[in-house]
């Protein structure tokens, strides 16, 4: 049984294996990202936050994924080099992934029923949801698409300064 984040592995965009262990003291954002999606620009406001909190352990993590809409068509390369050059970013990008369904990555699956969604369904509904992970590597909440990594700032302080 799984009991945090730290539990898992995930392969990054050159497919080596990374522990999530590696973040363990960090307040993280996951979120599960798309280069052709209409929430794509919030890549800025991931960027940003990744800008304002990284010196206070802090990191986004973005896990690309195909499942909405075919909004994530590229390859893991191709990814890379969309977030840097469209958006300078500094935060790991990890290698696609599926968050929904068999084939979801068991990250998801822990996050999803940890923190539920509207109505108590653990399925993701689109791109760019996101889970706000503490210290010590526990699911604290759940934002939806249309939340904007700005609005999440104040959770994220409350969380650094405990």
């Amino acid at each position: 049984m799984n009991t945090s984040i730290y539990d898992f592995t995930c392969k990054d965009s050159s497919g080596n294996e990374i522990s999530l262990s590696d973040y363990r003291g960090k307040t993280l954002l996951i979120v599960n990202t798309a280069s052709k999606c209409g929430f794509t620009p919030q890549y800025d406001g991931l960027q940003s936050l990744q800008d304002q909190y990284a010196s206070e352990k802090f990191s986004v993590l973005a896990f690309p994924c195909n499942q909405f809409g075919g909004q994530e068509p590229g390859t893991d390369n191709e990814i890379q080099e969309f977030c840097s050059l469209n958006f300078k970013t500094t935060f790991p990008v990890f290698s696609k992934i599926d968050v929904n369904g068999e084939n979801a990555h068991p990250l998801y699956k822990f996050l999803c029923s940890e923190k539920k969604g509207v109505l108590g369904s653990e399925n993701i509904k689109w791109n760019f949801t996101k889970f706000l992970i503490n210290s010590d590597g526990d699911p604290v909440a759940r934002y939806a698409s249309t939340t904007t990594p700005e609005k999440i700032s104040k959770d994220i302080e409350k969380l650094i300064n405990d």
